[in-house]
C-alpha cells in the first residue's frame, strides 16, 4: 500500500496499491480502498478511559457508549491495570489472568512480541489462537510438515482451476487476476461452495456441496482417479508415505462417487466427470490443476480431515511437479521469523509458576468465562479482536462478560461490543500510525509495514502498551525495554536458508524481498515436486492416517438431526466488504453490505413450508440462543441451508449476530472454530416458540 501524507498537516490524503508489489500489482481491496475512513472517523478512540463508578457492564444505544467512562490520563490508566493485573495475581494465581487477542493488524510485533513476554513473565493463561486457520494449518503440517502451496502467480499457468471452500473475488481478491490469465489462456473454474458466492457466480462450474460433507467428495475424487489408475505411481512412491493404505481405502464401495452425491449433494456424473479432468491434468500436453483451498472447508467439526483430505489430491496426482499445480491453502509458516526470541516462553519458567500456564482455547471463551475453575478467569485482556462478537456462542461469552467481579481491559481503536462490558479502555493505533514486520498468508514476500502518521490523539501500539506494563509489573528486566527496531531485528535474526538476503535494511529501502526458496535447473519454484521440500517426520507427504468421513454432530447427517428439532443446517458467514467485524461500524463499508444487513436467505421449498414470505420477520434458534431477521428468498443456499451475515451485536435489531446460535465445540484437529457446524429452525417472529431441546451431545 502507498499512502500519500500532506506534509503541512501529516494527514494521510490517499492510499493505494503498490504497483511495483508482484502480486497485489497497484491495486487495493474493497474494504482497504476506503481504509482512511477508519484512520479519521470521529468514532476513533483517543484517550484511556475507565468506566465510572456505579455503571454497570452492557451496552448502551450506539453513539453514547462514552456516557459510561471517564477519561483519564495514560500513567493513570498503566498504574491502575497494572496495579488490579498484580493484585489479581496475586490473590487468585497469575493464571486467573487470561490475554485474549488475534491478529489485530496482522504483523509479527503487533500479533506476538511485547504481549506474549509480558503475559508469560506474569504466569498468565495462555491462549490456544486457534479461532481462524488452526484446522487447515494443522492439516496443511501434517500432510506436508509446512505452511507452503502454490504462489498466486503460478495459477496463471494453471489448466483447471478448483476453489474450494473460498470466496475469491470477494475475499482473495488480488489472486483473481491470475485466475483470469489462466482463463483467458483456456483454463476452466469449478468452485466447490455450500454459498453461491462471488466466485461461485462467475465460475465454469458450481458446486453446492452440503455442509461438513467435504471429506466424502475428496474421497469420492480419489476414488475415481485410483479405481481408472490416473495416479502417478512412481511420484507416490517417491514422495509419499501410506499410499496403499489410502488406495484401498479410497476404493470403497461407500467412496464411489454415486454414494457420495446421495450425501455431499452433488450429482454422481460431475464428480466423475472433474475428477477424471483433475486427475488428467498435466498430462499430455495439458495444463496442470491447481486448487485454492481456503478455511471455509475447516471451520465444520471434520475441518481438519476435510482440508487433509483436500490437501492430498495433488500428492495423487504428482500435480506439484509442474507449474500451474499443486494447493494453496496458506503459506504463512513459510517466513522463518525468529517468533520465540520475539515471544520469549522461557519467561514462563521465571513466572510465580515456575511452569508453563494452562492453555486455554479461545473458541470456549464462553466456558472460560463461565465454568473454568483451577482459578476462576477473574481479570481479561483484550486486543487485536472482538471477543464478544466473534468468539461462538456469544451468549456464554456475554454471561462470562458481565460478571462484576471480572476486570476486564480492552485495548481498540472504536467502541465495539466488547468495550461494552470493559473497565478501562485504551486507544489503539492503526496501521499506518505503527511500523510493522510482515509476512503474508497467499505470497512469498517480506515486508516492512512503515508508520505513514503519527498516531492520532493518544493511540498507542501493542508493543508500547505491553512494554510500558511490563516496566511497572517487572522493573529493570531487559525483555520490557526493547523498541520496536529491536523486535524487527530480532525478528530477522535467523540463518534459515530462506530468509537469506532478508535483512531490515533491504527491506527498509526495498518494501518488499521475495523469500529465497528453492529453484529447479529452469529457474522455477516447485514446492512438494521433489522429496527434499517435506518437512513431515518421513520426509514424504503423509497420507495417513486415513481421511475418514465422520458427518459433523450438527449437519443434517449427523447425530444432531436426528430429533428433527433442527433441521436446517446454517452459514454463518463472512462478509464481503468487512474482515470479520472490522469495518462493520463504517458508514461506507455498511452501505457495500446493506443488502444483506439483517437478512436470513433462506431456499424457497423451506420458506414455503415455514409460511414464510420475503420480508417477513423470522426468529433463528437453537438450544443456544435465537436471533431476530429479516427473511430473503434466495437462490444462493440450497434446499436445507440457510445464511445470514457476521456482524456487530449493536448493530442488530435485537442487539444479537449469528454467534448467539455457534457452538463452542471444536475441530477433529487443532482445535479449531466450529461456526460452519450449526442445526437451527427458523419461525415468522409473531409465532409462539416450541420447547427448546438440546442438541445432542458431544
Amino acid at each position: 500500500m502507498l499512502v500519500t501524507v500532506d506534509e503541512l498537516s501529516g494527514r494521510a490524503v490517499k492510499v493505494q496499491g503498490d504497483s511495483t508489489h508482484p502480486v497485489t500489482r497497484g491495486f487495493l481491496c474493497g474494504k482497504v480502498a476506503r481504509y482512511l475512513e477508519r484512520v479519521y472517523s470521529p468514532e476513533r478512540l483517543l484517550y484511556p478511559m475507565k468506566r465510572k463508578a456505579g455503571v454497570a457492564k452492557g451496552p448502551l444505544p450506539k453513539g453514547r457508549e462514552a456516557e459510561a467512562f471517564e477519561r483519564i490520563t495514560w500513567d493513570n490508566a498503566l498504574e491502575l491495570v497494572a496495579a488490579k493485573l498484580k493484585s489479581t495475581a496475586e490473590e487468585f494465581g497469575p493464571e486467573s489472568v487470561l490475554p485474549y487477542s488475534y491478529a489485530g493488524t496482522i504483523g509479527q510485533l503487533g500479533f506476538g512480541s511485547m504481549d506474549r513476554r509480558f503475559f508469560h513473565r506474569m504466569g498468565a493463561s495462555q491462549l490456544d489462537r486457534t479461532i481462524c486457520a488452526s484446522a487447515g494449518g494443522a492439516a496443511l503440517k501434517q500432510v506436508y510438515g509446512v505452511k507452503l502451496g502454490t504462489t498466486p502467480q503460478d495459477f496463471a499457468h494453471a489448466g483447471l482451476i478448483v476453489v474450494w471452500g473460498g470466496n475469491v473475488h470477494g475475499n482473495n481478491i488480488h489472486l483473481w487476476p491470475f485466475i483470469e490469465e489462466a482463463r483467458r489462456d483456456g483454463a476452466r473454474l469449478v468452485v466447490i461452495d455450500p454459498y453461491k458466492t462471488r466466485t461461485a457466480a462467475l465460475a465454469d462450474e458450481h458446486w453446492a456441496i452440503r455442509p461438513g460433507t467435504d471429506p466424502l467428495l475428496a474421497l469420492a475424487m480419489m476414488h475415481v482417479i485410483f479405481r481408472e489408475g490416473l495416479e502417478d505411481a512412481a511420484y507416490m512412491r517417491e514422495c509419499t508415505e501410506g499410499g496403499d493404505e489410502l488406495r484401498e481405502f479410497a476404493l470403497r464401495a461407500e467412496h464411489a462417487p454415486a454414494r457420495a452425491a446421495e450425501i455431499c449433494g452433488i450429482a454422481g456424473e460431475a464428480i466423475e466427470r472433474v475428477a477424471l479432468e483433475y486427475a488428467r491434468a498435466g498430462r499430455e500436453g495439458r495444463k496442470a490443476a491447481a486448487i485454492r483451498l481456503n478455511y471455509g472447508i475447516q471451520r465444520c467439526e471434520n475441518g481438519g480431515t476435510a482440508a487433509r483430505a483436500v490437501c492430498m489430491l495433488p500428492l495423487i496426482t504428482g500435480s506439484w511437479k509442474k507449474r500451474g499445480g499443486g494447493v494453496l491453502l496458506s503459506v504463512s509458516g513459510s517466513f522463518p521469523f525468529a517468533q520465540e526470541r520475539l515471544q520469549m516462553p522461557e519467561l514462563m519458567q521465571k513466572s510465580p509458576l515456575k511452569r508453563a500456564a494452562r492453555m486455554v482455547n479461545m473458541n470456549e471463551l464462553g466456558i472460560a468465562l463461565t465454568e473454568l475453575d483451577g482459578p476462576l478467569v477473574k481479570a481479561m485482556v483484550v486486543y487485536n479482536c472482538n471477543a464478544a462478537a466473534v468468539a461462538p456462542d456469544s451468549e456464554r461469552v456475554l454471561q462470562g462478560l458481565r460478571r462484576e467481579d471480572l476486570f476486564t481491559v480492552v485495548h481498540e481503536q472504536f467502541f465495539t461490543d466488547t468495550t461494552d462490558y470493559a473497565d478501562v479502555v485504551l486507544p489503539a493505533t492503526t496501521f499506518l500510525e505503527h511500523k510493522e514486520l510482515m509476512g503474508a498468508y497467499g505470497h512469498l514476500y517480506a515486508q516492512i509495514s512503515e508508520r505513514a502518521i503519527e498516531p492520532l490523539g493518544e493511540a498507542r501500539n501493542n508493543v508500547w502498551l505491553f512494554s510500558e506494563l511490563g516496566k511497572r509489573l517487572f522493573p529493570g528486566e531487559q525483555e520490557f525495554e526493547d523498541s520496536d527496531e529491536e523486535l524487527i531485528a530480532q525478528a530477522l535474526d535467523t540463518k534459515h536458508a530462506w530468509f537469506a538476503g532478508v535483512t531490515k535494511e533491504r527491506l527498509e529501502h526495498e518494501g518488499h524481498v521475495a523469500l529465497q526458496l528453492p529453484a529447479n535447473e529452469r529457474g522455477e519454484v516447485l514446492p512438494f515436486s521433489t522429496r527434499e521440500w517435506f518437512q513431515t517426520p518421513s520426509g514424504r507427504g503423509e497420507l495417513t492416517p486415513v481421511p475418514g468421513f465422520v458427518a459433523p454432530v450438527e449437519s443434517r447427517s449427523g447425530a444432531g438431526a436426528v430429533s428433527g428439532k433442527f433441521p436446517l443446517e446454517m452459514l454463518a458467514r463472512k462478509a464481503d466488504n468487512y474482515m470479520n467485524t472490522t469495518f462493520a461500524n463504517l458508514p461506507g463499508h455498511q452501505q457495500m453490505e446493506r443488502r444483506l444487513a439483517g437478512v436470513l436467505e433462506m431456499h424457497e421449498t423451506d420458506a414455503a413450508a415455514r409460511g414464510i414470505l420475503p420480508g417477513d420477520e423470522v426468529v433463528v434458534w437453537n438450544e443456544r440462543g435465537e436471533i431476530a431477521l429479516t427473511a430473503q428468498l434466495s437462490e444462493k443456499v440450497g434446499a436445507g441451508v440457510v445464511s445470514a451475515r457476521l456482524d456487530w451485536q449493536k448493530l442488530a435489531a435485537d442487539g444479537k449476530n449469528v454467534n448467539a446460535l455457534t457452538s463452542q465445540r471444536l475441530t477433529d484437529i487443532g482445535g479449531g472454530a466450529t461456526f460452519y457446524s450449526t442445526l437451527v429452525e427458523v419461525k415468522k417472529n409473531q409465532q409462539s416458540f416450541p420447547e427448546m431441546n438440546s442438541v445432542a451431545a458431544d
